[in-house]
């Protein structure tokens, strides 16, 4: 009786600091919201991006913006950073066009017409294919070197984000679908510290990184501890994350909007050629930031006492308790570790392609295939399996469309499943 009544006070408490917890999380990007009314406004919007990896972003090119009917809906000019952006009259299809006879001299555009379909409260996105005659451009095997150098990017930063998910699997065997808002929370804390806060961003993502160890703290100690102790089975907990997974998606787009947004700093950045492939220097410290963080994870995992305890934990938990490891306490570590790994994967991924309210959604599936290809439940599966997932993507683009190119990724899953389910790494069944 007396444990009956300690567990329910436990469950209770849980409650409550969940609450308390994710109250003061939509309070806090709740005012940083309210001042940047930007970030708030909704309805369609149009955008448009010119650079070239020699010229960099190219301003002051004419930009309009044509319905369906052929009549103007907006003008104007690029700004410093190569951008265009436009509220519009409504959902529906337009045509966005470019003066060629601003470009730079040496620029040329393929087209100067596009069509963009926008969405109801969406924002249609669209780049011009501009050749400066600068490495890279061209087709076929001349872009396999650049691609490849993308997809390593790519995959690394797949990687940061699987990592955490692969050992969440392994410790618990949840396959949890909410990890995703995991990526989108830190994209989102770094953003309002950046832009509205005014703090670097790397500080800003150093605390982005321990915002997100919290939520994955909070996430076990308020949630997942409670179910596992209470005996809840594999199934009804994933139903549960895919719930988890929609609410908290929806509660990011009610703070942060419906427009993806980039962060103040390192914006607009000029590629840089080395030998046959162009990098700007946010890409390149992006690699090697991601390289420097899975190598001390893999150091972390081999190494030190935690670390050969999560691994003991995801290989047999029952031995592992009877060993005396404290189990709970590995998992709730892991959460934390899994947690901070993904809101650095969020901040990376949005400075290259902006922060937006599902971006983590994005990325998830592509998790999900990275971890199957390497092998369930091990990180270092995870790191293989991404980095392949990673390139294949981007060498995709040689043959579909540059929007298409996630669906090469979720090929290659059915592939795996279908050919070897276990993964490169993994073992076709788990002993004990």
């Amino acid at each position: 009786m007396l444990i009956s009544v300690r567990t329910r006070m436990s469950g209770q408490l849980a409650a409550r600091i969940l609450v308390v917890a994710l109250t003061g999380f939509a309070v806090f990007l709740g005012l940083a919201v309210a001042t940047q009314t930007s970030a708030s406004a909704e309805g369609e919007t149009i955008r448009v991006t010119l650079a070239t990896s020699v010229s960099g972003p190219i301003e002051g090119v004419e930009v309009t913006v044509t319905d369906d009917q052929g009549d103007e809906v907006a003008q104007g000019s690029t700004d410093e950073d190569g951008r265009f952006e436009a509220d519009l009259p409504g959902p529906g299809e337009y045509t966005v066009a470019i003066n060629a006879d601003d470009l730079p001299e040496g620029v040329t555009a393929a087209v100067t017409e596009r069509p963009v379909t926008v969405a109801e409260g969406g924002v249609g996105r669209t780049a011009f294919a501009l050749s400066d005659g600068s490495t890279g451009q061209g087709g076929g095997a001349a872009r396999i070197p650049q691609l490849l150098v993308e997809g390593l990017r790519f995959g690394l930063l797949i990687a940061i984000c699987a990592v955490g998910l692969s050992l969440i699997f392994g410790t618990t065997g949840l396959t949890n679908f909410a990890h995703g808002e995991l990526v989108a929370i830190g994209a989102i804390v770094a953003w309002f510290l950046n832009v509205s806060a005014g703090l670097p961003l790397i500080a800003a993502t150093a605390i982005a990184m321990a915002v997100g160890g919290f939520v994955g703290w909070l996430n076990d100690f308020a949630l997942w501890g409670p179910l596992r102790r209470r005996g809840s089975g594999l199934i009804a907990m994933l139903v549960i994350s895919i719930g988890l997974s929609l609410g908290l998606r929806y509660l990011l787009n009610i703070i942060f909007g419906g427009r993806s947004q980039p962060y103040a700093d390192y914006r607009g950045q000029r590629a840089n050629d080395y030998g046959p492939i162009s990098l700007t220097d946010k890409d390149l410290f992006s690699i090697a930031i991601s390289l420097v963080v899975l190598v001390v994870v893999a150091l972390m995992l081999q190494r030190t006492k935690i670390g050969k305890a999560m691994r003991a934990v995801a290989d047999n938990r029952d031995l592992a308790a009877a060993s005396g490891i404290n189990v709970d306490r590995v998992i709730r570590f892991v959460w934390i570790v899994g947690g901070s790994l993904a809101a650095l994967g969020g901040v990376l991924f949005g400075l290259s392609d902006e922060v937006s309210w599902d971006m983590g959604f994005k990325l998830l599936l592509l998790m999900f295939a990275g971890i199957t290809l390497g092998g369930l439940g091990t990180a270092y599966g995870a790191l293989l399996g991404s980095v392949i997932v990673g390139m294949f993507v981007q060498l995709s683009t040689l043959v579909i469309a540059d929007e298409l190119k996630y669906v090469g990724g979720l090929l290659l899953l059915i592939v795996i499943l279908v050919v070897r389910p276990q993964g490169i790494l993994g073992s076709r069944a788990r002993v004990g």
